[in-house]
């Protein structure tokens, strides 16, 4: 049984940068690296860019290491393997080839998976749940050929993905449960920018309807939602979601919710095991609350502490994350806590145009978070104000014009 000083389970941005952070910090320590992907070091971000998919970037340029950076850095890469167990008090981790490694410390770096629907026929191909290189590869060869496409979900990729698959000169129709994009965040004026900028390219949305069957034996021929609308499809994209991998965390001893709990150090309330990146639920010292956020800067700066913190420089976590997005014409962002609630306090930025919009959320007479459609101008003045809990209680009014930048 081999030891390791450090064990990272996780081959993505979050792992490999806790790994490049512990090689500065630790020249000669153990690394081993356990991913269950065939590849190295990739951007999962470009997975949902047009560029890649239609083929403007080279397929190489997704990588940001290749298999020889980690043998220079005497990293130890485990591809296509797949952490099953951990015993925690023999420090052990068991792999799906049978091996079992024992660390001195650990990092959980799982990411998340894609959630599914749920239904019969979700893995025939065509059907695509859009988180891996993988992913992205079968709808690349399948749009080359394909002529009708049903993208599901009302979150970034499902915005991203109509976008793609119209410029790649897809007949689009859009599946969402809720009444507009990003139905549990946005209210009408926002939903209603978007879904104008969306159809007017010619993608056809059905609201408030889900996905009931996938139809064809081998290859997805079409879809019948609950509602009983029948769509032929040659593709269907899935996104509606995530959840985290916990499988190997079957120990009732390790603490999780939706993810898994750490401290603002990123420490998990076991002794020497880490979590790090989307599968980390973190308490987030600006916004006094516990969180979990799923975005690539996020992963990277969280890899960095965990690191950090691993090799002995104990260094908290802080930062206001946002996502952004463009497609359609409209550029989006999301910064902070953007859900409404009890105890906060919902403004919306009403400008006399028609393109815009942005709403902020506020507690205790701060802002906490804002969500923005073509006004990211106004992103860093934002998460300025965020990060420095400003009282703004008598510059209210600032938010509410679109005229006005705030200061």
């Amino acid at each position: 049984m081999q030891n390791y000083d450090y064990i990272i389970i996780g081959g993505g941005v979050a792992g490999t940068v806790a790994a490049e952070t512990i090689r500065q910090n630790d020249t000669n320590g153990t690394i081993a690296i356990i991913s269950d992907e065939p590849y190295p070091f990739y951007s999962r971000i470009m997975l949902s860019k047009p560029n890649f998919f239609l083929g403007k970037m080279s397929f190489e340029s997704i990588f940001r290491h290749d298999k020889q950076w980690y043998i220079q850095n005497n990293i130890d890469l485990k591809n296509s393997i797949r952490a099953t167990t951990l015993n925690t008090d023999t420090k052990k981790v068991t792999l799906n080839t049978n091996e079992s490694l024992t660390y001195n410390k650990l990092l959980l770096a799982l990411g998340v998976c894609a959630r599914t629907l749920g239904l019969p026929n979700e893995t025939i191909s065509g059907v695509y749940c859009v988180r891996t290189l993988d992913d992205a590869k079968g709808i690349m060869k399948t749009i080359k050929t394909a002529k009708k496409a049903v993208v599901v979900g009302a979150g970034f990729i499902g915005f991203e993905m109509c976008d793609i698959l119209k410029l790649a000169g897809l007949d689009v129709t859009l599946i969402i449960r809720e009444p507009f994009f990003w139905g549990h965040l946005l209210h009408n004026k926002a939903g209603s920018i978007i879904e104008k900028a969306i159809t007017e390219k010619g993608v056809t949305i059905i609201k408030e309807d889900e996905v009931a069957t996938i139809e064809g034996a081998e290859i997805v021929t079409g879809i019948t939602t609950k509602k009983q609308v029948h769509l032929n499809a040659d593709l269907l994209a899935i996104g509606v979601g995530s959840v985290c991998p916990k499988d190997i965390l079957l120990q009732k001893t390790m603490e999780t919710r939706n993810g898994i709990i750490v401290n603002e150090y990123l420490e998990t309330n076991m002794p020497d095991i880490w979590a790090a990146g989307d599968c980390a639920e973190y308490f987030d010292t600006i916004l006094d609350e516990y969180i979990q956020m799923g975005n690539w800067a996020n992963a990277q700066l969280q890899g960095k502490i965990a690191g950090l913190n691993m090799t002995g420089t104990k260094t908290a976590f802080s930062a206001v994350t946002n996502y952004t997005c463009s497609g359609f014409g409209l550029s989006i962002a999301f910064v902070g806590d953007v859900k409404s609630g009890e105890g906060k306090e919902l403004i919306e930025r009403m400008p006399d145009d028609t393109h815009s919009y942005g709403h902020f959320i506020l507690k205790d007479n701060r802002i906490i978070g804002a969500a923005l459609i073509n006004r990211t101008s106004e992103l860093n003045t934002i998460t300025t104000l965020i990060q420095n809990k400003i009282d703004i209680s008598n510059k209210k009014e600032l938010l509410v014009s679109g005229d006005i930048a705030i200061s």
